[in-house]
């Protein structure tokens, strides 16, 4: 079958992302006799300067690690909420949701202390090795992509008249970054180079000095600087000034933090996760409802309806029991992934589409959903997605401005709002409501260590960029609900629900596959495709077919609460790649799915590696959608 590029095959050491800058850092710290996790922390402070739309400093990671010879943990850099961030500040401002930008949706960032937390405990490089790229990056430039001019533009109205120190970053002389322009950050790099300083007078050991510019992060000029920005009124989505809940005594309160994985082991394959503070645990649900006869099936319009109903479920029971909760709240997960409970949800799958939110009742407990979920799903109509991370990441629209090629076409003006808006890119207003994206790096080395790894937030679009540092707090707290009681409701120390969801899958206990995407709540759909194509098509050179496997046609729904601010739904779509067909097409229409046929090339940034335990032979793919993800290796 064609394939856009070979799936690699090597020995030494592999690497895939949503940059090639990245992926080729991450292969810079391997060839240095690096190992992975100190190959993927560089990397990963590479994506902050590369990719500032999509994450930055103060945005969040959760981390899968597969040590050669140990066990799969999860290290979670999903920081909490702040102690300030109660139900009763936000709806004594009037709000019946977190702001979708601004310091008021800031949680404790995470991202900066998981990965030096991964360097400390499993890396063998100094803080100065894996950081140098990043510094000379951020201090020399960088060939701008596309999407930083575009995000750019889109709030330019808002950087010039509310968030002018993002315009002293992104707009300088009143021009966004061109596409291979260089675009320099010297904030940042004198920030990176202050905590290099800083760590290194510590003393000489590696670990004393990762844990001193830990500390400069959490307690010193970072700290210092970061509450002061949430403490200044800035415009978010509501339309008005509004001041954060983030302070200096949350940021020295937390740290990064280990976690056994949530596992599901479905035709062989055991799939490890983030826990329910994630939307981890969907994917596991989505192959706990899969039908026994998926393998004779895969491909056709019955099993993509099949699979599509199944994620329908799943997600619902997401928005019903998912969450950071504890003691009478916990979340029923083992209920949830039960075989009994699994095959009375899989009953629920008809011949025609459902457009219902149909959560179950896992152990005989009663599910309950937001209320704005539930007037979402009354309304029985498709409505414009939340805002966030996009669903549709694809290339600007046709010229024609139609969107869809090789299958029935729509005038953009003729699609629900979401997918017009998302053929012409991200999306932002002068009062900053803003679609953001996110990135994702794996690795693999010759020892046989994996890392799989989701890092978003901070974006240039979520806060104004504090200018003695060169980046922006987050917006995180978004995903947590104002209504009392819910598994998400947002609570001081709780983390919001994120979407944020990196994978690892062995095979007889033994870790084979690290892979993940960018793309909200869309990241455990295409990750299913994912999975089950690398399952069950035939082998490349005797090994997984990645490349095949990510290139095959997608699709997602979006039949379900959006994690993001506003939190709208579309009940019975179904977003497809042209290429799926247009007799595939007619099929799902004539069951009920809501079709929208999307660019050929516009579902999911998906990358992975492997790695086969009995030879040793490694493999890499990343996805050819957007021009920009890239694998390397040997």
């Amino acid at each position: 079958m064609f394939t856009t590029r070979p799936t690699l095959q090597g020995t030494f050491g592999m690497a895939a992302g949503t940059h090639w800058l990245a992926a080729q850092t991450a292969m810079a710290v391997l060839e240095d006799d690096g190992n992975a996790f100190d190959a993927a922390v560089a990397a990963g402070f590479v994506l902050q300067v590369v990719e500032p739309h999509l994450n930055g400093p103060a945005g969040e990671v959760p981390i899968l690690l597969a040590p050669a010879g140990g066990p799969v943990r999860v290290l979670c850099g999903q920081g909490v909420a702040p102690a300030g961030a109660t139900v009763a500040h936000y709806t004594g401002l009037g709000l019946d949701l977190v702001p979708g930008t601004g310091p008021l949706a800031a949680a404790v960032p995470g991202s900066f202390d998981a990965w030096l937390t991964l360097l400390r405990d499993h890396g063998t490089r100094s803080l100065r090795e894996v950081l140098t790229y990043a510094v000379g990056y951020a201090e020399r430039g960088h060939p701008a992509v596309e999407r930083i001019g575009e995000t750019v533009e889109t709030v330019r109205g808002l950087f010039e008249t509310e968030w002018t120190d993002s315009a002293a970053v992104y707009l300088p002389d009143g021009r966004a970054p061109r596409p291979g322009a260089l675009l320099r950050n010297p904030a940042l790099a004198r920030t990176w180079r202050r905590l290099l300083d800083e760590a290194e007078a510590a003393g000489p050991g590696r670990e004393q000095q990762i844990d001193a510019a830990r500390r400069a992060w959490r307690e010193g000029f970072v700290a210092e600087a970061l509450a002061a920005a949430a403490a200044r009124p800035t415009m978010d989505t509501s339309g008005e000034r509004h001041t954060g809940t983030l302070t200096g005594d949350d940021l020295a309160g937390w740290h990064a933090t280990y976690e056994e994985p949530a596992t599901y082991t479905w035709n062989g394959w055991t799939v490890c996760k983030p826990g329910p503070w994630s939307q981890g645990p969907s994917l596991l649900q989505q192959l706990a409802l899969l039908p026994d006869d998926l393998p004779e099936a895969y491909g056709s319009p019955d099993s993509v309806h099949r699979l599509v109903e199944g994620t329908k479920l799943a997600m619902a029971d997401r928005e019903a029991w998912y969450g950071d909760a504890d003691g009478a709240e916990h979340v029923p997960l083992a209920d949830l992934l039960s075989p009994a409970y699994s095959a009375g949800r899989r009953r629920l799958v008809g011949d025609t589409a459902s457009h219902a939110l149909r959560p179950g009742s896992p152990g005989g407990r009663t599910p309950r959903l937001p209320a704005a979920a539930l007037a979402a799903a009354g309304r029985g109509r498709a409505v414009a997605a939340g805002t966030g991370e996009p669903t549709v990441p694809s290339p600007v629209a046709p010229a024609d401005d139609r969107v869809g090629k090789g299958t029935e076409a729509f005038p953009a003006d003729a699609l629900p709002a979401d997918a017009a808006r998302h053929a012409g890119g991200p999306h932002v207003d002068r009062n900053g409501l803003t679609r953001g994206d996110t990135c994702h790096i794996d690795v693999v080395d010759r020892w046989g260590n994996m890392v799989s790894a989701t890092p978003s937030g901070g974006w240039l679009q979520s806060n104004p960029v504090i200018p003695e540092l060169g980046f922006p707090l987050g917006t995180r707290l978004q995903m947590a609900w104002l209504e009392p009681g819910l598994p998400n409701t947002l609570a001081p120390g709780r983390r919001p629900r994120t979407t944020l969801s990196p994978s690892l899958a062995l095979r007889d206990g033994r870790p084979v596959l690290a892979f993940g995407t960018p793309g909200g709540d869309q990241q455990d759909q295409w990750q299913l495709h994912l999975l089950l194509a690398a399952a069950l098509r035939a082998p490349v050179r005797g090994g997984l077919d990645l490349q095949g496997s990510i290139d095959a046609p997608n699709w997602h729904t979006e039949s379900f609460p959006g994690s993001f601010y506003p939190r709208t739904m579309r009940p019975g779509s179904l977003v497809v790649e042209s290429r799926i067909g247009e007799e595939a097409v007619a099929a799902l229409r004539a069951r009920g799915h809501r079709v929208t046929v999307g660019p050929p090339w516009s579902e999911g940034r998906l990358s992975a590696v492997a790695r086969d335990p009995e030879t040793g032979v490694l493999s890499a793919a990343a996805n050819p959608r957007g021009m920009q993800g890239y694998a390397v290796g040997r």
